[in-house]
């Protein structure tokens, strides 16, 4: 046993030490910048300044205070809201939606190779260009999304979906779930895969119907399974940057908090408040990520 410890660590310190260099250096550095005023054109003018860009208070001559920092940000507080939201409604949808194409590609009927092929395109394409591509059929003057609704008599006149306040989130929720619900099914299919038949058999025998033998008997052997993939799906939901910044830019309807970080990084020329809101966003990564763990009991290797 001993020797096969050794052997372990000799064979998974090369990745930790990648980690540790492409990883927690930059974070490391990302925290000691948010307890500075860094400035992106010249870092190495920087000043320790403690938990300013957190949060301070200043007294006026008045006797008015005033208080500054992250966490008392109307702006940043509205992006964590954005992000919670988002991450809600996107998860829980995937994992619905995802469940069922898994069922139903864990079916027996003709074709189901290429339907199970055909399923993964919209997860396969670049999220860069899955964007681009929604951007351009949710535009409200050219968009075909439109043209489709208008003419099957939904709407009456139309919709700009990415500017307007009501439906940029929508839209983004939208295009999200149609590209990665495949990554949720391709879980939960994996999962299905991996069930003893005999089990199912002796249900049917037992005289159990469909919803019975789903509910009573599958669904509680690819939990464990389950409650992994929404792990996954919501650590990634969590950090949305790029569907967000490239589908509605500057809108604050569905500013996420990798955004807000980002505009701060190297828009605003606040390279230390940036660095804040990367840290917070870390930290609330983690806390959400343990909480849920704990909460459902959960071991990722695969049991429960």
């Amino acid at each position: 046993m001993a020797q096969r410890v050794r052997s372990a660590w000799l064979f998974l310190t090369p990745m930790l030490l990648v980690l540790a260099a492409v990883a927690g250096w930059p974070l490391i550095r990302t925290v000691y910048f948010s307890f500075t005023d860094a400035s992106l054109s010249d870092l190495d003018a920087r000043q320790w300044v403690g938990f300013a860009n957190y949060f301070s208070m200043l007294s006026m001559p008045s006797g008015r205070t005033l208080y500054d920092g992250l966490l008392v940000d109307p702006v940043w507080w509205r992006a964590v809201w954005n992000t919670v939201r988002f991450t809600a409604v996107s998860v829980i949808s995937e994992t619905i939606l995802g469940m069922i194409v898994a069922l139903v590609l864990n079916a027996e009927f003709r074709g189901r190779g290429l339907v199970r092929a055909a399923i993964l395109i919209p997860w396969a394409i670049p999220t860069i260009v899955s964007a681009k591509m929604w951007q351009w059929m949710l535009n409200d003057q050219f968009g075909i999304i439109n043209v489709v609704l208008i003419n099957l008599g939904l709407i009456h006149a139309k919709i700009a979906w990415t500017a307007s306040a009501d439906t940029a989130m929508v839209a983004v929720l939208i295009v999200d779930i149609w590209k990665t619900t495949p990554f949720m099914a391709l879980l939960i299919l994996a999962a299905l895969q991996m069930l003893p038949r005999e089990i199912i058999e002796v249900a049917k025998l037992d005289g159990a119907n469909p919803w019975q033998i789903f509910w009573r008997v599958t669904l509680p052997l690819i939990r464990p399974a389950v409650m992994v993939a929404v792990i996954f799906r919501a650590l990634d939901a969590l950090r949305i940057f790029d569907l967000i910044y490239v589908l509605t830019p500057n809108n604050v309807q569905t500013k996420s908090m990798s955004v807000f970080a980002r505009e701060n990084l190297f828009e605003f020329d606040k390279f230390a408040y940036g660095s804040a809101a990367s840290t917070l966003l870390f930290l609330i990564l983690a806390l959400l990520t343990i909480s849920y763990i704990r909460i459902a009991r959960i071991s990722l290797d695969g049991g429960r």
